[in-house]
């Protein structure tokens, strides 16, 4: 029933207006569509929506990633931005100089200015 379907990744936010200028401010992202109580981004061929909720941020694991060619770059390039890069060390995962190099996969983590755990990843 849904090998054909498309999915669509959906952020919770605190504060709609907050996260919209985070996501443009700092991503370069600006909305395909506003919808009442959120908007539509579109990046590729995959979207995401953006919505208001008292429950934002409450999630503790990578909510969405961004794949991108070099995960070198983007990094240095949202940095530039303002971005914050998480930096984590414990068994299995180790950053260096934000970027964990995983089995066929190299990440970074960022949270969003509504808490949100979010990827840039490039995979091998």
């Amino acid at each position: 029933m849904f090998a054909n379907a498309s999915t669509m990744t959906t952020l919770p936010a605190h504060n709609l207006q907050r996260a919209l200028d985070f996501y443009h401010e700092r991503l370069g992202l600006s909305p395909e569509q506003l919808k009442a109580g959120g908007a539509i981004f579109r990046c590729g061929s995959t979207s995401f929506f953006l919505y208001q909720t008292p429950s934002a941020g409450t999630a503790r694991n990578t909510v969405m990633s961004f794949i991108v060619d070099d995960v070198e770059h983007a990094v240095a390039t949202l940095r530039q931005n303002g971005v914050v890069f998480e930096d984590y060390d414990f068994p299995g995962l180790k950053t260096i100089n934000g970027i964990a190099d995983l089995d066929g996969e190299r990440s970074a983590w960022f949270v969003d200015s509504e808490g949100n755990i979010i990827a840039v990843s490039q995979w091998t």
